[in-house]
């Protein structure tokens, strides 16, 4: 067996990336727009984590210090971005409009501010109907069931940036399938680009491409408010390796997706036959020493066998070493994966410098039990109508605890889990190992967790006192000498309740019966009342057309769906490769140049 041959790539699809641009920034430019035209930065602990462009036009930036902020721009605007929750809720909501433009409902999140788009169905049905002898007079449908519902487009040319640059389009005779199906790829990633900010206030910056590590890269190289599209070799029946190859090549190692920091650690070891030389005042994974894709692609004794006895270990992917080889080849076949109803786990984590007592052990136990239980509420309890009302703007609570009026529990969460990460003893030189090791007990979680007409505070403190403190004297039985440097508190194993969704459990029948009211009520006769006012008529009328209305597939939601988590805490947090810490992607640079400090 070869195994350096390299494996055919699938060009079947068309894959949309968004990532939203300054999206923790434009959060609060959402609720107040005329943050847009002055300098804004959000802040984590120090550290900007985040600004807009108005900011960074005054010569600020990530990562830089808030009072060398304010020294450079004192007219500076600064919000605090440690409390998420509102982050969560505005990704969810952009989620929830960008879905409704699909129609096989492949909408892949990937942390807060990046989506991933598959719309080859809506490519293959607009192929089918386009006029050949006439691309520049073209229409796209958006709507399934709806001819009428589209944009009239060019298909003779693609919207947006090309890579490569100089790209030159086949004559309107010559055009192959491949690139025809980008151009309407890229309209159509043009048309959502402008209804999300039309609608919306979020501007973002998208990729165009045959699958996901290669749409989410392309996006790159035109940022903000824009989109590039990654072309195919014209008439080469199939085969566009060529650029993409190209357009790979150049990228520094850690940068790939799929390419973790250890794995890309071992692979720059391996090339340089010494570990890479990391700048000491970045922590940001930046390396002094690039190795590219193209270099290990060179290597003569890299091959998917040699990579697999490199980077595989204990806990690591079935078939590392292939799937990485595939990557290095911008091969990519995983699919995007169609939103979850519920998450698998919810998980919240603080850091310590110092927690080595059990009074500070008890109090910090009570506040993440209380942030669990909100977590809870908010992403596993859902109303009978599938949505929930958007908060007033002139709401001044953001941190209220989330409104549980009408609702039920989605997913019942049937195991609880405490964590635990020991930090190591001082060596005699005065230093501390690093250690990433953690420790954890689970344990069924109690039923009256689920108490909705219970607070968030005595559920909390009752979860501490009757669980979690037995839970931890499990992992430390000693009463003093240890140090902990963090601890985790999670809820797994979800058992989803009766609903509609694919993967609920059963159906939920006294919904089935309220709803079939409604159903039917067209189809029975009954006798009415003649003496109802005229007004009364046509608000009836109006009501039932308001019903027909919505059988049809809405092109614009504006209701913000909380019903929702697509994955883990872990898919959507980043972990420090210092401490090891769980945070959210936009504050982990933040988190990392905080450990650079003095």
């Amino acid at each position: 067996m070869d195994t350096r041959k390299i494996p055919s790539r699938k060009e079947g699809r068309v894959i949309i990336h968004f990532d939203y641009d300054c999206f923790y920034a434009a959060v609060f430019e959402a609720k107040n727009p005329s943050l847009k035209a002055l300098p804004f930065a959000v802040q984590q602990k120090q550290i900007i984590v985040t600004c807009n462009y108005e900011a960074r036009r005054r010569g600020l930036h990530k990562l830089q210090l808030i009072r060398d902020a304010k020294r450079i721009c004192p007219e500076v605007i600064i919000e605090l971005g440690e409390d998420i929750s509102r982050f969560r809720d505005a990704s969810k909501e952009l989620y929830k409009f960008i879905e409704a433009y699909t129609w096989n409902g492949k909408v892949e999140r990937l942390g807060f501010d990046e989506v991933w788009l598959d719309v080859t169905d809506m490519v293959d049905y607009n192929m089918e109907i386009l006029n050949k002898n006439d691309l520049e007079h073209s229409f796209f449908q958006v709507s399934r069931d709806d001819p009428t519902v589209g944009f009239d487009f060019d298909a003779t040319a693609v919207t947006g940036h090309t890579y490569p640059k100089d790209y030159s389009f086949p004559s309107a005779e010559a055009v192959d399938e491949a690139t025809l199906r980008l151009r309407l790829g890229s309209h159509l990633a043009i048309f959502v680009r402008h209804a999300l900010e039309q609608h919306k206030g979020y501007t973002a910056t998208v990729g165009i491409a045959t699958n996901k590590l290669l749409s989410k890269l392309v996006g790159n190289l035109h940022k903000p408010k824009d989109q590039t599209t990654l072309m195919p070799n014209p008439n080469t029946s199939g085969d566009h390796g060529s650029h993409a190859m190209a357009f790979l090549a150049d990228h520094e190692i850690g940068k790939v997706p799929g390419i973790g920091f250890k794995l890309a650690q071992k692979l720059r070891e391996h090339l340089l036959h010494r570990p890479a030389d990391f700048d000491q005042g970045l922590v940001y994974g930046g390396t002094k020493e690039r190795v590219t894709v193209g270099m290990v692609r060179e290597c003569p004794d890299v091959n998917s066998e040699m990579l697999e006895k490199l980077l595989a270990g204990p806990g690591s992917q079935h078939g590392i070493g292939y799937k990485v080889w595939c990557l290095l080849h911008a091969i990519d076949d995983s699919e995007v994966s169609q939103m979850r109803t519920v998450p698998r786990q919810i998980s919240i984590e603080d850091s310590y410098i110092r927690l080595d007592t059990l009074p500070e052990v008890l109090r910090e136990l009570n506040i993440l039990a209380k942030s669990l239980i909100t977590r809870m509420r908010i992403d596993l309890l859902g109303s009978d109508e599938q949505f929930e009302p958007v908060p007033s703007e002139d709401d001044p609570d953001e941190t209220r605890a989330p409104s549980t009026d009408g609702k039920k529990w989605l997913a019942h969460p049937k195991t609880i889990r405490l964590t635990t990460r020991p930090r190591q003893a001082m060596l005699p030189d005065g230093t501390r190992p690093r250690s990433f090791k953690r420790i954890s007990h689970s344990a069924p979680l109690p039923n009256f967790i689920f108490a909705l007409g219970e607070s968030i505070e005595s559920l909390a403190d009752k979860l501490v006192k009757e669980c979690l403190v037995g839970m931890f004297r499990k992992l430390h039985p000693e009463k003093a000498g240890w140090n902990l440097s963090l601890v985790n508190l999670a809820v797994t194993n979800m058992a989803e309740t009766a609903g509609n969704s694919k993967t609920a459990n059963g159906r939920d029948i006294s919904n089935m019966f309220r709803r079939q009211e409604d159903v039917l009520k067209d189809f029975r006769v009954t006798d009415h009342d003649d003496s109802s006012t005229p007004s009364e008529v046509v608000a009836d009328v109006g009501l039932k057309q308001e019903h027909g209305d919505e059988q049809q597939a809405p092109m614009v939601v504006d209701a913000v769906h909380d019903e929702w988590d697509d994955g883990s805490e872990g898919e959507d947090d980043a972990r420090c490769e210092v401490c090891g810490m769980s945070l959210p992607s936009f504050a982990m640079v933040a988190h990392r140049r905080f450990h650079s400090l003095p």
